[in-house]
């Protein structure tokens, strides 16, 4: 009976040092749409009041845990039950990846109209703020549902194969990870700026430590969002074209004899690149026919 006792508790240390090993692999795997993702959600949980912006960045945090706890599921039963539509969803995944990669580099290249920005009045009302205040936070939801799937089916793809009891405890640390890892730096985040003020405030004016800390707390807040961004395209591009070099047949032994990051980089950026041209033409079509079609019933 004792033996057996100890048995089982030798198998569940096993069973966990397994788990601590891929989990360790699988965030590692993850890492680049978490650069992407936090990013993002930086971005979005800025701009608000200072007092608000706790508040809102919890309402996205509780947002996030609701969206992994309706993918999880789902992503459980399609491993248990056809296993092969994770490795589809990975790939077609991966080309989402890539192409919103190249299109950021794109738009960053390449001189084009954007839709022009409306300036906030500073007059709002208490309502409208709300108002405001609701419908970012949805955005930011939204935007984090995509990215949880992502997030999801790379863990997910690790592990397929392996125990269902396994993937579970896995991607579900890695959805954990990911959820409080993100939105913990995101607050700290978008806090610098307030922790800058605060320290130049105590200075008084003199030119000390307080002073300097401050200043550079306060200038560095945009730049890091901004660097977030460009280390997240960079991101997106390497995860995408590491999908691709690991689940595409052909392309296993495509640039073998160049390094394995250099080598998922550009697989990714032309995936991208071949995505980003193929969407376009289509909308360019769309647009065409049904301005003909407008044409023709007027």
């Amino acid at each position: 009976m004792a033996s057996g006792f100890f048995a089982l508790l030798d198998d569940i240390g096993a069973l966990m040092d397994d788990v601590a090993a891929m989990s360790k692999i699988t965030t590692k795997k993850t890492a680049g749409i978490l650069g992407d993702d936090l990013a993002v959600n930086a971005e979005k949980a800025s701009g608000f009041v200072s007092s608000r912006e706790i508040p809102v960045l919890w309402a996205i945090t509780k947002g996030s845990m609701l969206n992994k706890l309706i993918i999880l599921p789902l992503a459980f039963l399609l491993s248990a039950f056809l296993p092969w539509a994770v490795i589809v969803i990975l790939v077609l995944g991966g080309v989402y990846l890539a192409y919103e990669g190249a299109e950021k580099i794109y738009e960053y290249l390449v001189p084009h109209h954007h839709e022009e920005v409306v300036k906030l009045k500073e007059d709002f009302s208490k309502e409208e703020l709300l108002t405001l205040e609701k419908s970012k936070i949805k955005s930011a939801i939204v935007t984090d549902f995509i990215l949880s799937v992502e997030i999801i089916i790379i863990a997910l793809g690790t592990v397929v194969g392996k125990e269902l009891l396994f993937q579970i405890i896995v991607v579900s640390i890695v959805a954990v990870i990911a959820t409080a890892g993100v939105y913990g730096i995101v607050a700290l985040i978008v806090r610098m700026d307030d922790l800058g003020f605060r320290l130049i405030k105590m200075s008084n004016g003199k030119k000390g430590i307080s002073y300097s800390i401050g200043t550079v707390l306060v200038n560095a807040l945009p730049k890091i969002i901004k660097s977030l961004s460009v280390i997240g395209t960079l991101a997106l591009l390497l995860v995408a074209g590491g999908i691709f070099v690991h689940n595409v047949e052909f392309l296993h032994h495509f640039l073998e004899e160049i390094p394995s990051i250099l080598r998922d980089f550009i697989v990714g950026l032309l995936v991208g690149a071949i995505t980003l041209l193929a969407v376009k033409l289509l909308k360019k079509l769309y647009r065409m026919l049904f301005n003909k079609t407008l044409v023709k019933s007027d």
